[in-house]
């Protein structure tokens, strides 16, 4: 896939365009979002998403439109997974409603920041040694296997990262929160407010989850473009997501493992890409044989559509016959 420099810096200023109205406009006044305001919000940036995919399809080829709305679609659902999380923090921290919209905010720019990062740097490492797809796969199956082990029981369980607990016993500190203001000042010295840790929290979160989210897009596309802007669609709904399904999370009590299956499928791709690119023969009767296929990204987009469809509708269906502390038994309790 061509992508001239002109079309990356048109996307990136859009990108950086529609953060900042994100940031001074919508986001201008600390409040609790209305389920008006966050749904007509969300339905904009999937619009958005759909009619990217659709240009993509139209202008390069329906390979890597397809590409771009399975990797789309595949970070959405880890996405909303990661929500679970979120909703600890906030719980955790005791973050007021009117104050969680800006958090979040910070903390999904500081995640575009770093997907950035580790797409570059998984680019280079796949431009330059094809075995890192083995290490990308083996990964992934490892992930799945412990997702599919533990559910979503590990999410009931937030732990503070090592650099949170330094931070909040090392650095001077208020605990009193100050509307969005991450420092106050108060007898000429410098604190830290809660909000900071909030966000320090949700960044650091958002770094473990790339781990996760960036060696799986790349085995669904090695286009940095589409990765990116997979990413960028998948996160820039968050915020909305996040206050629009709040409730509806707690009756996705199968989602971690149609996750982990997701991840399986995926990881096993790669592994059978790597295999394929290095042309590892297989003997049979003392012939060579290319064995190792290459899983078309046709079929990993009807894979991926259809575990999220039958995983949302078993999940509805069971929470629906399931009690409050049977539910808890299957997901973990959710901490709010």
């Amino acid at each position: 896939m061509h992508v001239t420099p002109l079309v990356w810096w048109l996307t990136i200023g859009l990108t950086t365009a529609l953060l900042l109205f994100d940031v001074f406009v919508v986001g201008r006044r600390p409040h609790e979002p209305s389920r008006r305001e966050v749904t007509i919000a969300l339905a904009g940036f999937i619009g958005l998403a759909v009619a990217f995919g659709i240009g993509v399809w139209v202008v390069a080829g329906h390979q890597y439109g397809t590409e771009f709305f399975a990797g789309w679609l595949t970070e959405y659902s880890l996405s909303v997974d990661n929500l679970f999380i979120f909703l600890i923090i906030m719980a955790k921290f005791g973050v007021p409603r009117a104050y969680q919209q800006t958090a979040l905010l910070i903390g999904i720019v500081l995640a575009l920041v770093m997907r950035g990062i580790f797409i570059a740097v998984g680019a280079a490492a796949i431009n330059n040694f094809s075995w890192v797809f083995y290490l990308f796969g083996l990964f992934l199956l490892y992930t799945a296997v412990k997702l599919a082990k533990e559910g979503a029981e590990d999410e009931d369980e937030y732990e503070e990262s090592r650099l949170v607990k330094w931070v909040e016993t090392h650095l001077p500190a208020t605990s009193e929160w100050h509307g969005t203001k991450s420092f106050v000042v108060r007898n000429g010295k410098r604190l830290i407010t809660p909000m900071f840790i909030v966000v320090l929290a949700l960044g650091t979160t958002d770094l473990l989850f790339a781990l996760d989210s960036i060696p799986a897009i790349y085995g669904l596309t090695k286009e940095p473009y589409l990765v990116l802007t997979a990413n960028i669609f998948a996160l820039m709904g968050l915020r909305q997501l996040y206050f629009l399904i709040g409730g509806l999370l707690e009756r996705l009590v199968f989602l971690s493992y149609g996750l982990a299956f997701l991840l399986g499928f995926i990881g096993v791709k790669l592994v059978l890409h790597a295999m394929h690119e290095n042309e590892l023969p297989f003997i049979n009767g003392g012939h060579h044989i290319e064995w190792a296929p290459d899983i078309p990204i046709w079929a990993s987009l009807t894979v991926i559509v259809g575990t999220l469809a039958v995983t949302t509708v078993a999940s509805l269906i069971a929470s629906r016959r399931m009690s409050d502390d049977e539910r808890d038994e299957v997901t973990g309790p959710r901490g709010h």
